[in-house]
């Protein structure tokens, strides 16, 4: 079985709308060590990632809402709790040999990754559904972490391993990252302490200590503006002090905490694991047949993925433009786009944000392959609008980071090239 040939778990498209109701803050869903700064901070919204609460707005609406916050990334320097993104430890004499059948990507030989180095990486199941699409670390020779996007990544790779073919300990450590994005965000870890912060290079690594905090320091991120993330070791006994310190140091740079930058993320066409894909999309729908080395001899999911390249898909994801009221707030439900002949459904949209810097509403959506040429007319239709509204499909990213080159996504885009690849990813560009 692959996945060409339709889902098992339908979409739901159902158009419930986004209701004002209470979340219930309990103990089933866990609380990150700076859970409780991002209340002192004056979180609004949350949701829940990872089985945490992570904060998706700050901003107040006499602040603008997110829109102030993307302001607020794209000019200055903002702070996120990002620990939501757990971090899964994979160490042993066996651990290099296990990342390698685990991901889709050559991990050994010329391709194995150095320590002190990091690479986006998919884990894909044995039909070529993408399991997670975490950014792996390798810290040590016999030690990688796995900084997972939102779903049970960790509990897959014990499944994986639970006969103990490999001499690997997998389990989650008590480790919680913070990203310091904008275009100050240098500046300011050069005052906190940081040495030779400028000339850290995209997906590389350093470990120091910082406010007297043990941390690894990538320079990645979930945003197309420069950035970097903050891995803090013993996260829940130190998580103050990392935080206070960075708040320290950002005043002179006017720091604000903010939420992660959905709207930066996909003007740079950055996919958002559980929305743009699931464990029913494969790499090849998604832009990221580049992830898949089918000349590995073994990996999880090679024969349906070899299928698949060879049968070719029936839909792709693409990037959308259209007019229309402002999108300023997360999409609660997937919109349907239309053919604008009979107006059947024929797809749906995922993400979906009003840009500033291009001017107009943007969004990725999920299309059969004959409509993914760029300026090929859609309709998608708007929750409380009675008419679809004309959109055009586009190339992606929509806007390219100066900080680094990348390839678009799904369908409607340019030949891919070597020195264009798209990372997602929690906004990793290499």
């Amino acid at each position: 079985m692959t996945l060409n040939n339709g889902r098992h778990t339908p979409i739901n498209l159902r158009q419930s709308g986004a209701p004002r109701i209470d979340m219930l803050v309990g103990t089933r869903i866990r609380k990150s060590p700076f859970w409780h700064k991002s209340l002192e901070h004056g979180v609004r919204v949350v949701t829940v990632y990872n089985r945490m609460y992570h904060p998706r707005l700050y901003f107040s609406p006499d602040q603008g809402g997110l829109l102030g916050e993307y302001e607020y990334l794209t000019k200055h320097v903002t702070l996120w709790n990002v620990a939501v993104e757990r971090q899964i430890l994979v160490k042993g004499p066996d651990a290099t040999a296990f990342i390698d059948y685990l991901v889709t990507r050559a991990m050994t030989g010329e391709k194995e990754l150095s320590p002190g180095k990091a690479r986006y990486v998919v884990l894909c199941n044995r039909d070529g559904g993408i399991v997670n699409d975490p950014v792996l670390l390798r810290i040590a020779q016999d030690e990688y972490w796995l900084s997972i996007s939102d779903s049970d990544a960790g509990l897959w790779a014990q499944g994986v391993n639970a006969e103990g073919r490999f001499d690997v300990t997998i389990r989650e450590l008590d480790v919680a990252p913070v990203q310091i994005q904008g275009p100050d965000s240098a500046a300011l870890l050069t005052d906190a302490g940081v040495k030779d912060v400028q000339s850290l290079k995209f997906f590389n690594l350093v470990e120091t200590t910082l406010f007297g905090c043990d941390v690894v320091i990538s320079k990645t991120g979930f945003s197309g503006e420069e950035g970097y993330e903050i891995y803090l070791r013993n996260a829940t006994r130190d998580a103050d002090a990392l935080w206070d310190g960075l708040v320290a140091a950002g005043e002179p740079h006017s720091l604000r905490v903010i939420a992660p930058g959905h709207i930066s993320r996909l003007e740079a066409g950055i996919l958002s694991y559980g929305q743009d894909m699931d464990l029913e999309t494969s790499p090849y729908e998604v832009g990221l047949d580049w992830q898949v080395d089918l000349d590995k001899p073994h990996f999880i999911g090679k024969a349906a993925l070899t299928d698949i390249a060879r049968q070719g898909v029936s839909h792709k994801l693409v990037g959308l433009k259209f007019g229309g009221r402002q999108i300023d707030w997360y999409n609660a439900d997937f919109w349907p786009v239309l053919n604008p002949q009979t107006k059947d459904r024929i797809g749906f949209v995922t993400s979906a944000f009003f840009s500033p810097r291009i001017g107009t509403n943007i969004a990725l959506a999920r299309v059969p392959v004959s409509l993914t040429e760029p300026d090929t007319e859609v309709l998608v239709k708007i929750p409380g609008r009675v008419e679809p509204l004309e959109a055009r499909v586009c190339t992606t990213p929509f806007h390219e980071p100066a900080r680094g080159m990348n390839r678009p996504v799904g369908g409607g885009s340019q030949p891919a090239r070597p020195d264009r690849r798209y990372h997602r990813c929690r906004g990793k560009y290499r």
